[in-house]
């Protein structure tokens, strides 16, 4: 099953780097974060890329392109111009690399690699999330329902305190947050069968909006809901957060 990755979008939220580099191609530890999401599917069997590019997409290209320059030592001999590459650290990944567009909505970026994917079943996430989730648990739950789409759903607690107003717009109560108070999102990490292909027009597709909804009105829309770590990252105080599990050495994703 074939794994696709949206890493085309301008991360405008996470300005402070993104302005440098496409947003999936912005560092955990030292690597891409398009890396460790690509190493989580991997580490469970899945190792066959459609990353859809987009803004900068020519260095999620060059990246992969010198893999061995990031992740391996190297011996350059000028004499004789040959390139010797040590502890070969290599992946067992194919990886499709396709140019989306620059200002394609997430769901016309899917429409446009559907060529790569054909009758098949595949998977699909956002290149600026991780999370810990049973990817084995979710294709099988997938599989059993045969709806056209899962997602897998997190919860994501409120932040700050909860007011409750009545119609005179009077605030009848405030109360610090609590577990209850969370809400169910989309937390990427889908399976979608070809048919999902059928609900997406163009380039102005939000795959997020008018597909989903409308997936989810003929009932072809299932959650698979995770309750294990999951974390965006949108903000710079959200990759550091990253940064500092990594360097913590329990990061949750990292599995492998």
């Amino acid at each position: 099953m074939k794994v696709v990755i949206l890493a085309g979008g301008l991360g405008t939220r996470i300005s402070e780097e993104s302005h440098l580099r496409p947003k999936p191609m912005i560092e955990i530890g030292g690597k891409p974060i398009l890396w460790h999401i690509m190493k989580y599917y991997s580490a469970y069997g899945f190792d066959e890329f459609i990353i859809c590019a987009g803004y900068k997409q020519y260095m999620i290209k060059e990246y992969f392109a010198d893999y061995f320059m990031h992740n391996s030592d190297i011996t350059f001999d000028l004499a004789t111009n040959q390139m010797t590459v040590h502890n070969n650290n290599s992946e067992n990944w194919k990886v499709t690399i396709v140019d989306t567009g620059l200002n394609t909505m997430t769901g016309g970026r899917v429409k446009r690699i559907k060529k790569f994917i054909g009758d098949e079943s595949f998977m699909l996430t956002y290149g600026d999330g991780l999370c810990n989730v049973d990817l084995k648990a979710l294709r099988g739950f997938h599989e059993a329902h045969g709806k056209l789409a899962t997602i897998t759903t997190v919860s994501i607690a409120q932040l700050k305190g909860v007011l409750e107003i009545d119609s005179d717009n009077k605030i009848t109560s405030f109360r610090e947050k609590e577990d209850s108070d969370a809400s169910l999102i989309n937390g990427g990490f889908m399976v979608f069968e070809p048919g999902v292909f059928d609900y997406l027009t163009d380039d102005s597709t939000v795959l997020e909006k008018d597909p989903f909804s409308k997936l989810s009105a003929n009932g072809e829309l299932m959650s698979f809901h995770h309750e294990g770590f999951w974390q965006c990252m949108d903000t710079q105080r959200e990759k550091e957060k990253l940064e500092k599990l990594w360097a913590s050495g329990n990061a949750p994703w990292k599995i492998w």
